[in-house]
């Protein structure tokens, strides 16, 4: 595991979670909105040839809820309970390196209460318990592949299937995530610019590579054009991508981006994201927000300091207040009914 697995796995199992147990109601600036409860369910997504996804399932309900404990946060949910109606619009999160499933558990509670399916997948060989992909060959190959069995899963086998309007899907993805919800909607990096950049600039990105100058093999990447909208935030390894690398994105893309981001600089990876998509594309960068403070808040910074402490002056809650009430009205805008 490396030390960003190692630091984001206390935050995931520890007991520090617990704390994000908030009223859901509070958890965005868009509660005034919201007129949903939350419904949830855990479910295992197949990827043949390969171990199940494991991965979380939140929707709008109307059904009453009660405590819930997801791994070791509790939170109010009406588990199983009947979504709302049909006609609904999905968004799948994928998470950084290191991360899983609840990782960006605001943002995902956020868009279900305000009428989105949500499901966070997390990805087999870039988790917070297993990294035996991360810097290998098949790395983003399989986390791309991740993002179209679970829209396969979403809109075939799951037994909400029938609520979700498939013209209505979109993506959000944080760092690892973010390049991987730009596969997704079409992008294909050039593993060719690992060697150069990082022997010019050794980011953090370039220490999961065991071997930057490795031969290079043309990936299989997979996109989905099922996907109809992209939000992404701080896009690690966005210096892989290219003059045309993006040439095929056609989904509008939101991107965010922190200004105090050490670990993706921006300059070689949002910048560099940016420029080669279209001018129109919509940006917001937080002020004072570091890499990691697009994670969800933290009941006390104290308590994992590593990954929970922002800058001085930077109040993480209020800025995902910010960035879910954006997304939301991103995604209600670019996935919009018939």
């Amino acid at each position: 595991m490396n030390s960003l697995g190692r630091m984001l796995a206390p935050l995931l199992m520890a007991a520090a979670a617990p704390a994000l147990a908030l009223s859901t109601a509070s958890m965005t600036a868009a509660a005034a909105e919201q007129k949903y409860q939350l419904g949830f369910e855990q479910a295992a997504i197949p990827d043949p040839g390969h171990a199940p996804i494991a991965a979380i399932v939140w929707y709008p309900t109307v059904a009453e809820t009660r405590d819930v404990q997801v791994g070791p946060v509790s939170i109010k949910a009406a588990p199983g309970a009947p979504v709302v109606r049909s006609g609904l619009p999905m968004i799948i999160i994928s998470h950084g390196t290191g991360a899983g499933a609840i990782s960006h558990i605001d943002t995902a509670i956020a868009l279900a209460e305000a009428g989105f399916v949500v499901v966070t997948p997390t990805h087999n060989g870039d988790n917070y318990e297993d990294e035996s992909i991360v810097g290998k060959p098949a790395w983003f190959v399989d986390r791309s592949r991740h993002i179209v069995r679970t829209v396969d899963f979403m809109l075939g086998s799951w037994r909400g299937a029938s609520n979700i309007h498939k013209d209505r899907v979109g993506i959000f993805g944080f760092s690892a995530g973010a390049t991987t919800a730009l596969i997704a909607v079409g992008g294909e990096p050039d593993l060719g610019r690992l060697a150069p950049h990082c022997a010019k600039a050794p980011e953090f990105a370039c220490r999961l590579f065991p071997a930057p100058d490795a031969a290079v093999n043309t990936p299989s990447w997979s996109h989905d054009p099922r996907i109809a909208a992209a939000a992404i935030a701080a896009p690690g390894l966005g210096f892989l991508f290219g003059p045309d690398s993006l040439a095929r994105v056609k989904a509008p893309v939101q991107i965010w981006a922190g200004s105090d981001d050490e670990t993706v600089p921006y300059a070689s990876n949002t910048s560099n994201v940016r420029s080669l998509l279209p001018k129109t594309t919509e940006f917001h960068e937080g002020k004072g927000a570091g890499h990691l403070s697009f994670l969800a808040p933290c009941p006390d910074p104290g308590i994992i300091p590593a990954i929970c402490t922002d800058k001085p002056g930077f109040d993480r809650a209020a800025f995902h207040a910010e960035l879910n009430a954006a997304l939301i009205a991103f995604f209600r805008a670019k996935l919009a009914a018939p």
